[in-house]
This record gives C-alpha cells, sequence and structure tokens, in this order.
C-alpha cells in the first residue's frame, strides 16, 4: 500500500511539473499593451490591482532633461496611468508620429517591462519594450514583403588586440547566390554599445532590406564591429559570460581602437566577396563611433570615400595621447587632398554634442573642406540615429 501511495504522489508530482514548466506554452496576461489605434494614438495597459501608482516612462512623451557624469542629457518623459475596478491601469498617448518607440513602466517606484509585450531590445544595461507605429517612417523599420538580407556573427583574429573578437555583419539578399563582388559600410556604434547595437536597435537589417528593394540603396554588405577593444564580445556572448554590461570599459576613445581598426578590414576583405578599394568603402558611427569614425578616416586618409558622423564626439580628451590624435590638422588636410565623394554630418538640435559639432564644422569650412549637414529635432537618441542611418544609405557607392 505504501508503494502504491508513494507511486501515485510521484505521478501528480510530476504531472505538476509538467504543468508548471509548460504553462508559458498558454499562460500569461489576457491584456493587450500596447494597443495602437486608428488614429496612432498608443494605449498601454499594466495589471496591477494592489500598486498605490504606476507611471509609464517613453520617447515618445515629452522629454526631460537628466543630468548624468557625461554631461546633460535628453531623457524619455513620464506619465501616470489610471486605475481601473478591475485594477488593470491604463495610458493612452497623443497621435504618435510613425516611427520605433521604447516605453517601461514604474509601479510603486520600481521599474517594469510590460508583461504584455514580448519585443524587447537591450540598450546597455536597459531593458525596454517596444512598439512601431507605421504610416511613415516607421514602415522602414519594419520587416517587410521584400527579399531579405542575411544577418551572421563572425569571430575574427585581431592581432592588434591579441584576441579573438566577435563581428555582426549583414549581407544583402542574393549575396550567397551571387559571384558579384559588393562594396562595404563598416557601422559603429556609440558608448556602452556593441557589435549588437545597431542590429537591434538601429534596426540595420530591415532598413537596408527595404531601401534596397525600394531601389533606394545598392546592395552592399555593412559591418557591425565591437567598438570596445577590451571585449571580446557583446555581454554574455564571450566566455566572460553573463554578466551586468556597464560603459566604464578600459581603452575607450583612446586611440587603441583606431589604430588596430584595419585588423577589421583585413578580415571582411579576405572572409567576403568585396571591391576592396576607397571608393567601395563606407564609414559611419554615431555618438563615439562617431568619433571613431572621424578619427579612423582622417588616420587612414585614403582609405574610406564616404564618411559618415552621426551626433560624433568630436576630439579626444586632453589626456589621452595616442599617434592616432596627432598632427590632427595635417592629416585631415591629407584627407581632404586624397579626395573623397561624401563627407556627411547629423546632429540633434538638443544633443548635449551640437557646440561640439558646430565647432568641428567651422574648423572644416576654414579649411575649405567639404561636407554635407543635417540638422534634425531631438537630442542624443536612436530615433536620429535610424533616420541618420536612412538617409546615409542611399547616398553611398553612387
Amino acid at each position: 500500500m505504501k508503494l502504491k501511495i508513494s507511486i501515485t504522489s510521484l505521478v501528480v508530482m510530476l504531472l505538476g511539473f509538467n504543468i508548471y514548466a509548460q504553462q508559458a506554452l498558454w499562460g500569461g496576461q489576457q491584456i493587450i499593451s500596447p494597443e495602437i489605434n486608428s488614429d496612432n494614438s498608443v494605449t498601454f495597459r499594466f495589471n496591477a490591482p494592489n500598486a498605490d501608482t504606476v507611471q509609464i516612462t517613453g520617447d515618445f512623451l515629452p522629454t526631460e532633461k537628466i543630468n548624468t557624469q557625461w554631461g546633460v542629457f535628453d531623457g524619455p518623459g513620464k506619465a501616470l496611468l489610471k486605475k481601473d475596478a478591475n485594477g488593470i491601469w491604463s495610458f493612452t498617448s497623443q497621435p504618435l508620429e510613425s516611427d520605433l518607440y521604447s516605453y517601461s513602466f514604474s509601479v510603486d517606484g520600481v521599474t517594469n517591462t510590460d508583461p504584455n509585450n514580448v519585443y524587447m531590445i537591450r540598450d546597455v544595461a536597459s531593458i525596454t519594450d517596444v512598439f512601431i507605429v507605421g504610416g511613415g517612417k516607421g514602415d522602414l523599420y519594419n520587416v517587410q514583403d521584400v527579399p531579405h538580407g542575411s544577418v551572421t556573427r563572425r569571430w575574427y583574429d585581431s592581432p592588434g588586440n591579441d584576441i579573438k573578437r566577435r563581428i555582426t555583419i549583414y549581407t544583402p539578399p542574393g549575396y550567397e547566390e551571387s559571384k558579384d563582388k559588393y562594396p562595404v559600410l563598416y557601422l559603429l556604434h556609440g558608448m556602452g554599445g556593441d557589435e549588437e547595437a545597431w542590429i537591434a536597435l538601429g534596426r540595420t537589417s530591415q532598413i537596408l532590406d527595404n531601401l534596397i528593394a525600394q531601389g533606394k540603396a545598392k546592395p552592399m554588405i555593412v559591418v557591425m564591429p565591437n567598438g570596445n577593444v577590451a571585449q571580446q564580445a557583446a555581454p554574455g556572448e564571450s566566455p566572460k559570460g553573463l554578466y551586468k554590461p556597464n560603459m566604464q570599459l578600459p581603452n575607450t576613445m583612446d586611440g587603441t581602437y583606431e589604430s588596430t581598426f584595419m585588423d577589421i578590414v583585413k578580415f571582411v576583405e579576405s572572409n567576403y566577396r568585396v571591391k576592396a578599394d576607397k571608393p567601395d568603402r563606407a564609414i559611419a558611427g554615431l555618438s563615439m563611433g562617431g568619433y571613431h569614425s572621424l578619427h579612423i578616416s582622417r588616420y587612414y586618409p585614403d582609405t574610406f570615400d564616404y564618411v559618415g558622423l552621426f551626433s560624433a564626439a568630436i576630439m579626444p580628451d586632453a589626456a589621452m595621447k595616442s599617434k592616432v590624435y596627432e598632427n590632427f590638422d595635417e592629416t585631415l588636410k591629407a584627407q581632404i587632398d586624397n579626395g573623397y565623394k561624401l563627407y556627411w554630418i547629423g546632429i540633434g538640435k538638443t544633443d548635449f554634442l551640437y557646440q561640439n559639432n558646430t565647432d568641428y564644422r567651422a574648423k572644416l569650412d576654414s579649411m575649405g573642406m567639404k561636407y554635407t549637414y543635417v540638422e534634425t529635432e531631438g537630442g542624443h537618441v536612436w530615433t536620429n540615429w535610424r533616420i541618420y542611418l536612412s538617409e546615409f544609405v542611399p547616398l553611398l557607392f553612387k
């Protein structure tokens, strides 16, 4: 009898475990959030019947100034949700322009993601939910019914850093079947980012797929390296394991990445069918990546015909000593003399780097260096950087 009871108990216990283990297959709250309404307003909902206060913060709300050790940034605004009789809190935004937006909740002061939205993106050490409002530029960030390129993560030897490093590479639709050679855009992330930033936050593959399908951009390979030479790869993607990401990394903007950048170019040109000459190479980046693009293109002044500076940091800290930053005016003059097809600068009107970019443009004007300048609303945000990529790419390799 005891054996029978033990077996029965074991079966019940195993069945219970099986139900618990698989509850994600049909579990979850039956709440729609976010819900995009017919007028492009968006309704958010959160089930918290015992909460006293629920707030939402997102880049679709009026911005707030945030002071950090790196300066003053435009941060996402906040709004209060209202609770109904069932304990469901809700908030409806104003009608929104077509774009990709991010948000999170704060429940009694504790940050929460939206349990009803599985679409999330990591930015440095923060996870936010995202949604896309279509009918405009947001359509460029959506997966459309067009031919698609491939995105791969590769490991390459970096002799300059004496390690193997991870890199993300987009190849255009038809690359695998073709024997053609393609031009290359090297696309660099900002501080705290890594080789996942542009493909996830920047929607690079969707933008390229859609622009190529529309005939607005030439098929190209896009190389998205990790710009932190202290890392082998993005957090969680290296032997270092699953650790909390941070922005305080060694060798940041000290010349090491610039001086070893040709390790990346050599890997790409040895492993992909590319046109390995100056008219078929472009380099661009945001913030720290714009800084790297500026100095890499100047340090190797006869290597890139297309340069894009998106909300770029400009000059190194005075304490930084590297041969990369020496003879700045002379190497910039060599870049001018060697010729180039496009030098593109984009910045938001309220970006904390706006004055730095204004001063840099004054230097270029004094040297007679031609450039294309684009000024947008807003500050140091991904909303602008996706726009810049969408506008920069169609100008390449003409």
